[in-house]
């Protein structure tokens, strides 16, 4: 019998099958807080002019600045106990991630649910029972989360158990308390948008960490000089823009003492995962912590 519905997920991906790191992305928060956070950002990108935001089309001023106004605005609710945001990165040239036939696919269903068993019931009340609601333009078919999942051999990180015997839809309510899941749109739920701000940003705080070091070293510069200087070596526009949200982000995190690093690990990271906003680099578990591979490797 199904309960009564208490919490809610958005979750995006990004970069899943391309470059070197990849990420998903969860916003969870209380079902009655929903409206009001929606409202909340679909105000700010109105004011922003922008009707929907994808990190992907961050390439000028006008998303730049949306996304900066959407990324105090999570600071600000995140430091209120309002919501959360989780950020699960890979790395595809560990000892997990870097072998022949590799199938980027299922092993996105692995990231899900590692990220999900890690936030529903770890950083929420053990008995909130969720909607848990994936961009709809998702990789993941969630019906087959399972038959990917299925073939996880014994030993393994993830419980062998959880998976079989036909019975997934019945222990995801009972492991993590979801009750339904259900793919939404983009432009209709913002707070998905908010997950593809974030999972869109540690990637790139990963890929371009050294060049952002060097933006900001130039700009410091040019700074003291009252003069743009040469700009042949500069970075595209795209990523300028980029950096300066990185940057506004970093700053917003230090001011409200949120705990997220981006020296130490050369990109996004948040040593404690309890923080609520939380940047995590996946870590293979034990030498057979392996991605999976496509049938008939």
């Amino acid at each position: 019998m199904s309960g009564v519905v208490t919490h809610i997920g958005f979750a995006d991906e990004s970069h899943w099958n391309k470059g070197r790191y990849r990420s998903l992305g969860l916003v969870t928060l209380p079902l009655n807080c929903l409206e009001f956070m929606e409202s909340e950002v679909r105000r700010l990108l109105s004011e922003s002019q922008v009707r929907e935001f994808k990190w992907k089309k961050l390439t000028g001023a006008k998303e730049r600045f949306a996304a900066e106004k959407l990324c105090k605005f999570a600071v600000e609710k995140a430091c209120a106990g309002s919501f959360r945001v989780d950020v699960l990165v890979w790395d595809i040239e560990d000892s997990r991630h870097n072998i022949a036939g590799r199938d980027d696919i299922a092993n996105l269903g692995r990231m899900y649910y590692h990220l999900l068993r890690n936030v529903l019931r770890a950083r929420w009340p053990n008995d909130a029972l969720w909607r848990l609601c994936p961009d709809e333009h998702t990789t993941q078919d969630w019906g087959t989360l399972q038959e990917h999942l299925e073939h996880i051999s014994a030993g393994v990180e993830v419980e062998h158990s959880l998976f079989t015997g036909g019975q997934f839809r019945i222990r995801l309510r009972r492991e993590f308390g979801i009750e339904e899941i259900q793919p939404v749109s983009s432009a209709a739920h913002p707070l998905i948008q908010l997950a593809d701000l974030f999972a869109g940003l540690a990637v790139f705080s990963r890929d371009k960490f050294d060049d952002y070091k060097g933006w900001l070293q130039a700009a410091s510069r040019q700074a003291s000089l009252f003069s743009e200087g040469d700009t042949s070596a500069n970075p595209s526009r795209s990523s300028r823009e980029r950096f300066a949200v990185l940057k506004k982000f970093n700053e917003l995190c230090k001011e409200r003492k949120l705990g997220v690093s981006l020296k130490s690990k050369s990109g996004l990271w948040t040593p404690n995962p309890e923080k609520p906003i939380n940047f995590w680099i996946y870590e293979p578990q034990h030498p057979e912590d392996k991605a999976p591979r496509k049938e008939g490797r």
